[in-house]
């Protein structure tokens, strides 16, 4: 009746539906992932990989392969911060405009890295074809119908224009601002709309890396000729990637910049008659739209499909490769019989107020860089490390109390629910790993030698609710060593307390003492993680 059967189906092969093939098949999961290009990007897009992502890689088992596309250390290029010049040739006088905070040690096992999407996307088809993934280049969706069992799609290769049926117990819609998919399921999206109308024009120019003196930045605007053109550096220098502002309220469009424009606009930017070759133009729209909702029922959108927003902040691939993360494991909870419908409402529930905090904060970027701030705008901004690594999850998974704010003025990773779990170093043997590293393919309950007795009552409930669950002692009898602090006062529990961490390494429940009957409560606690009988 079809020709294709398969569990999950993904519309898009950027850096956000890759993501969802590879953290969907590391949990199991058999993917097929449709594109239309004819292979992975040949662009260094999105090359600011947050602290964040590096640990979703790491987990996934390809952090050291990712690792290894950094071009000598980068992080020194994220330390300079944001930057404004008149031209290139004044780096000397440079104004710094931001020097967000990114990472740490004590807060992540993972640094910030700049690698261009040309390179990680390879990684990633790479290692979600290992776990199983079908990647299909060269072929796109015409049309899916969804009932109460599954999807249906009509997938045409774009090549000779064969078409072929696809039945899926679900579909994931990352295919970019312009969603075919979000389209089709007529979902609305609220926001500002078109913020400002740019065009990235990629180049090679041997003589600017002289010009500005070693100078390391992750962004350096000019405003030479009246405009704003702002250079990237995270992603190397070959080529160089600058992107000029257009206005088509003054009627310009971006046929109007041929090669020859463009050239004499990076040269004004760098103040200098340099040699410049033009590589490509990609014209594009800084804007901020919020899908309604991210899922309708058996489909869901992640990444640009389901929130845009400006650049600036390097929120958009990372953020799309979160929400990835977040739908995958709750699709494998549900295709492997534990998991439940309302736990896969809860990807909408925590996802989108999130989209919706972190696009504002883009907006917020967008408005300082562009000297267009007020004082309430200051007074909005949230540091980068709290929109990367400090947000809030509220839904039916966590229990906790309502009303706490996504995006909090101040980092708090202290093991509240709904927060990602602290940072601890341990040291197992010889070897020396973090507590994010405990987190992956089930519940985990975290405990010290005191808390045995929560161990002892969770393990047969969770037995008995099919729900993947580990224990883990922190402490001497435990085999896992904590190096630097200690885990129960940075989980915010007592000697006798434990806490439950979901397969996202997200905090769902804690209890900061013993309780009268364990095992009771871990019924109730369990049940509700899973949102089973919800």
């Amino acid at each position: 009746m079809y020709d294709v059967r398969i569990p999950v189906l993904i519309v898009g092969g950027g850096p956000v539906g890759l993501a969802t093939a590879l953290f969907a098949g590391r949990h199991g999961l058999r993917t097929m992932v449709l594109e239309k290009r004819d292979d992975t990007s040949t662009l260094p897009r999105a090359p600011g990989l947050q602290a964040r992502t590096m640990e979703l890689f790491r987990a996934a088992g390809l952090g050291p392969d990712i690792r290894a596309l950094e071009m000598g250390d980068s992080h020194p290029y994220f330390e300079g911060g944001i930057i404004k010049v008149r031209t290139y040739a004044d780096i000397d006088e440079a104004e710094v405009l931001e020097v967000p905070s990114l990472d740490g040690p004590e807060v992540s096992p993972e640094r910030v890295m700049g690698c261009g999407q040309d390179r990680y996307e390879k990684v990633l088809v790479a290692k979600a074809e290992e776990y199983g993934a079908d990647v299909r280049f060269g072929s796109r969706l015409v049309s899916f119908e969804q009932d109460d069992e599954g999807v249906t799609a009509v997938v045409e290769e774009v090549r000779d224009g064969r078409r072929y049926t696809v039945r899926a117990d679900y579909l994931v819609g990352a295919d970019g601002a312009s969603s075919r998919t979000r389209e089709a399921l007529g979902v609305r999206r609220t926001g500002r709309g078109t913020v400002f109308n740019a065009l990235s024009v990629y180049f090679r120019a041997p003589e600017l890396e002289q010009l500005l003196k070693g100078r390391k930045f992750i962004l350096c605007y000019a405003s030479a000729g009246g405009g704003l053109m702002g250079l990237s550096r995270l992603h190397g220098r070959d080529p160089w990637l600058a992107a000029p502002l257009f206005f088509p309220e003054k009627g310009e469009k971006p046929e109007d910049f041929t090669d020859e424009r463009c050239v004499e606009i990076v040269r004004q930017a760098a103040g200098r008659d340099i040699d410049v070759e033009i590589v490509d133009k990609v014209p594009w729209r800084g804007a901020q739209l919020v899908s309604e909702t991210f899922r309708v029922h058996r489909v869901f959108l992640a990444g640009d499909a389901a929130h845009v927003h400006p650049p600036a902040g390097g929120f958009g691939a990372n953020t799309g490769i979160h929400d990835a993360h977040n739908l995958a494991w709750k699709l494998a909870a549900v295709l492997k019989g534990w998991g439940t419908d309302a736990l896969l409402d809860t990807y909408d529930a925590e996802r989108r107020p999130l989209g919706t905090a972190m696009s504002e904060q883009a907006l917020v970027r967008n408005r300082i860089r562009h000297g267009h701030a007020t004082d309430r705008d200051r007074a909005d901004f949230v540091d980068d490390v709290i929109i990367t690594l400090g947000y809030r999850y509220r839904s039916a998974s966590v229990l906790a109390e309502p009303g706490a704010r996504v995006l909090s003025p101040e980092l708090e990773l202290a093991g509240e629910p709904g927060t990602r779990a602290p940072h601890v170093w341990l040291r197992r043997g010889s070897e020396t790993i973090s507590t994010i590293d405990l987190f992956w393919d089930s519940y985990v309950l975290l405990t010290g030698p005191g808390g045995t007795a929560w161990a002892q009552a969770a393990e047969p409930v969770a037995e008995k609710l099919g729900i993947p669950l580990r224990t883990v002692t922190l402490g001497a009898s435990g085999g896992l060593l904590p190096v630097d602090r200690d885990w129960a006062a940075a989980y915010g529990v007592g000697p006798g307390g434990a806490v439950l961490v979901r397969p996202d390494a997200f905090v769902s429940w804690r209890a900061a003492e013993p309780a009268a009957d364990p095992q009771e409560v871990m019924a109730d606690v369990l049940a509700r993680a899973a949102c089973q009988g919800s």
